[in-house]
């Protein structure tokens, strides 16, 4: 072999070499790279053990019923006469109140004399009414005996019924005068043409009588004989029948004209007579709602009336009651004390000697004999899920009790935090005390359970609870790590970890946190604290 192949071999060898190398080199720090891009996961054991379902609470115990002593004025403690925890009976004093006039006091005797001033304007009221209007004796009587509701209304109603039956009387006379009243009208239209067609009439009358005259002197001119005789007694024939006519026209009208005036002079009889049984009908109308208007004003004047004595009686019974108020706390103002109404147990006492008392606060709470005790703490809302109402609570230390028993009895939304909260609300009985302090546990007794995991292990779906377990798979360059899902039932849970039934085997790697979202059948990588 030449020296040239010999040098040909050993580069070909020494760039292969360097090629691997390089490729070796790559795949490291790609696999590497890759690797810390991955999903870091904490994980922990599946173990067996112990599950106390129990949560834990402090409360404050109150009265389950408390009584609030109250001072409804405001006035100055001279002494308080008890204290937290001291039993007292009915009509027992709890405080003394220093003599003095409150302020209440003052404000009733001002409230008093603005009322009384309203009766002297209410008087005044009702004076003015009576003189300002023309107030009828029989008016102020009425209103002073009480306005008979029923008999004024009936005789509103009788008067409605008059107007009406006397409105239906009216309206045939009212027709019949209309008729009446157009055929006159007619009729006199009539007379008017008539006349006129009588007029002319009469005028072709006196014509016709002139030319008759005129014709029978021609006549009577012509001898017998004559040959113009026959003529002229032509013409005078013509002349009479023409004269005929004419008098019949005009007396033909003239007749008319007498006929027609004696049908006006009938009607106008019987629209008289009519008339006149109109003017009756609406008379009757007339006086029906002149007595009604009357009436109704009446019965306003009476009501105003009444109402000005209502306005003076109402003035009157809150100057009455006031003076009640004014009395009462004029009696409490020298010598008084506050008293217990029923007998219990002093729980809180919220004024000292020298404070002064205000309606919105109690000076004192009681609990009374023979009532129980509350008490309430907030939990999350997945421990509110864990617990029912009757649940007995167990008490932490219970050997500094004597007797006492504790049983929820509420679970609803913490109005600080609805959201997230709940808050338990606890019966207290036995050996307690209002403002003594309690701590109990509540829930499921203590079990051992095969599998158990974290909380924060425990995952969710739309096909139910699962945890995510890491899967060792081995490579070339090393293992790799998997998350593979196990579908769980929770058993019981506490506050850091819950018991599952699940397909494992024990001592199997569960996720408990990530850096990233985790998938099942993804790579992770362990954190290094694993």
């Amino acid at each position: 072999m030449n020296e040239n192949g010999k040098k040909k071999r050993e580069w070909v060898k020494t760039a292969a070499i360097i090629f691997l190398s390089v490729l070796l080199v790559l795949t490291f720090f790609s696999n590497t790279i890759q690797n810390y891009s991955l999903p870091e996961v904490a994980t922990q054991y599946v173990q067996s053990g112990t599950i106390t379902a129990k949560i834990r609470g402090t409360g404050t115990v109150e009265s389950g019923d408390p009584y609030n002593v109250e001072v409804k004025e405001a006035r100055k403690v001279a002494d308080v006469a008890v204290r937290v925890g001291d039993t007292v009976q009915k009509g027992d004093v709890i405080l003394y109140l220093e003599d003095s006039e409150s302020e209440e006091l003052k404000e009733a005797r001002k409230t008093l004399e603005t009322l009384q001033k309203a009766v002297e304007d209410a008087r005044d009221a009702y004076n003015q009414s009576l003189m300002s209007a023309d107030v009828q004796a029989s008016d102020i009587q009425t209103a002073n005996q009480g306005i008979p509701t029923s008999s004024l209304r009936q005789q509103i109603t009788n008067y409605q019924n008059a107007i009406e039956a006397a409105k239906q009387e009216m309206a045939p006379f009212e027709t019949r005068v209309a008729e009446l009243t157009q055929a006159v009208a007619d009729y006199r239209k009539q007379v008017e043409y008539e006349s006129t067609l009588q007029s002319n009439a009469d005028t072709y009358y006196r014509d016709a009588q002139k030319v008759l005259e005129e014709k029978r002197a021609a006549y009577d001119s012509i001898s017998d004989g004559d040959a113009g005789k026959a003529a002229a007694k032509t013409q005078l024939d013509n002349a009479q029948k023409n004269y005929d006519n004419c008098q019949i026209e005009y007396f033909k009208h003239r007749d008319t004209i007498v006929s027609l005036n004696n049908s006006i002079n009938a009607y106008e009889i019987e629209l008289y007579n009519v008339q006149k049984s109109l003017e009756t009908a609406t008379k009757k109308k007339t006086d029906a709602e002149a007595e009604l208007t009357k009436l109704v004003g009446s019965i306003t004047t009476a009501y105003t009336i009444e109402a000005k004595l209502d306005a003076i009686s109402d003035a009157r019974k809150a100057v009455e009651d006031q003076q009640k108020v004014v009395d009462e706390l004029a009696s409490k103002a020298v010598n008084a004390t506050v008293t217990a109404d029923i007998a219990g147990t002093i729980t809180a006492l919220n004024v000292t000697a020298g404070q002064t008392t205000s309606a919105a606060t109690p000076v004192a709470v009681l609990q009374p004999e023979g009532k129980g005790y509350t008490m309430s703490f907030s939990v999350t809302n997945e421990q509110a899920k864990r617990l029912a109402v009757g649940d007995r609570a167990d008490l932490v230390n219970a050997w500094r009790y004597d007797d006492v028993d504790v049983v929820l009895s509420s679970i609803k939304p913490d109005k600080s935090d609805p959201g997230q909260k709940k808050q338990l609300t606890f019966d207290v009985s036995g050996s307690v005390t209002a403002g003594q302090t309690l701590n109990v546990s509540v829930g499921q007794k203590s079990a051992n359970y095969d599998y158990i995991v974290p909380n924060s292990a425990i995952r969710e779906d739309n096909n139910g609870k699962f945890i995510l377990i890491v899967e060792t798979k081995s490579s070339p360059l090393g293992n790799r790590y998997y998350a593979s899902r196990v579908d769980v039932e929770v058993l019981a849970s506490d506050d850091t970890q819950s018991a599952i039934s699940a397909a494992l085997y024990g001592y199997e790697y569960v996720i408990t946190t990530s850096t990233k979202p985790v998938e099942a059948g993804k790579l992770v990588r362990l954190s290094d604290n694993n």
